[in-house]
């Protein structure tokens, strides 16, 4: 199954789906109730697919919630291990789409998809949006396994970052990475040996991901004689990076890791920062 689904296909499909909206910022509740696909619910980035950090320092600031709150979660949203699972927000998946998807792949769940170009393309294509708020009828909790899979720490992270044999790739924009500002975290600047690759890098203009063929391509050059498995992503807090993960995935790429804590982990931890300076 493809990780990416087309609003056509979705809008006909002639089988059973549990749609989430995902979308993140200020205010998303009121954002979701002002249109929305209908028969999707609502899913908050910080309290369903993260939980507050105690110290950001330990974790970054949108850590995992435990295994076991998100099995409830998807029980509340009836979500079983048969269920078509289908994502979207409002930024291309950048926000909670991708990462909702990681995570259901991350404990196992394979049938899952995201929709390409987001709550824009249904609107583009005049898709009819619902202010009526939609709630499941809940089932019991998913079985989830003991955690989830695909992560790394952040000890690995930064043995990865000075391995030749390794690769860390950065996807925030470039003068973040470079050190030239800051708006989120509190040290401007990135991990030493990390390469930067822009989550932008995967969508073509109308907000939608790049053909696969013409993704697997560019990646492959990206990694050059590294194994998929040897490449661990990350951006500012370990969201915007499953875009990435996405993107690889929908290329054939399925190996790569996720450091979740990212730059807002490192950069509290008193560890080397490198930056570029300005022209």
């Amino acid at each position: 199954m493809s990780p990416l689904i087309e609003i056509d296909e979705l809008t006909s499909a002639a089988y059973p789906v549990i749609i989430i909206d995902a979308r993140a910022g200020a205010d998303t509740y009121h954002r979701y109730l002002a249109g929305h696909l209908k028969g999707a619910q609502y899913a908050d980035l910080d309290k369903d697919l993260a939980i507050k950090p105690e110290d950001a320092a330990h974790g970054g600031r949108h850590p995992l919630p435990p295994i076991k709150d998100f099995a409830k979660l998807l029980g509340k949203w009836g979500v079983t291990p048969q269920s078509h699972v289908v994502v979207y927000d409002d930024k291309a998946a950048a926000f909670g789409g991708a990462r909702l998807w990681w995570m259901l792949r991350a404990i196992g769940h394979t049938k899952v998809q995201v929709l390409n170009g987001g709550l824009q393309a249904a609107i583009n294509a005049g898709t009819p949006l619902s202010t009526e708020p939609h709630i499941a009828e809940p089932v019991a909790d998913y079985p989830v396994p003991a955690e989830y899979s695909g992560t790394v720490t952040i000890e690995e992270a930064e043995n990865a970052a000075a391995d030749d044999a390794k690769m860390v790739i950065d996807v925030r924009e470039s003068p973040r990475y470079l050190g030239h500002t800051e708006p989120i975290d509190l040290i401007a600047g990135h991990i030493p040996g990390a390469i930067n690759l822009p989550y932008t890098f995967n969508l073509d203009a109308n907000g939608k991901y790049l053909p696969a063929e013409e993704l697997k391509k560019a990646y492959e050059k990206t990694f050059g004689s590294i194994a998929a498995e040897e490449v661990i992503v990350h951006c500012g807090s370990g969201v915007t990076a499953c875009h990435t993960l996405l993107g690889m995935d929908y290329a054939g790429i399925k190996s790569p890791k996720l450091y979740v804590g990212s730059w807002s982990e490192w950069s509290r931890r008193d560890l080397p920062i490198a930056t570029e300076k300005q022209a």
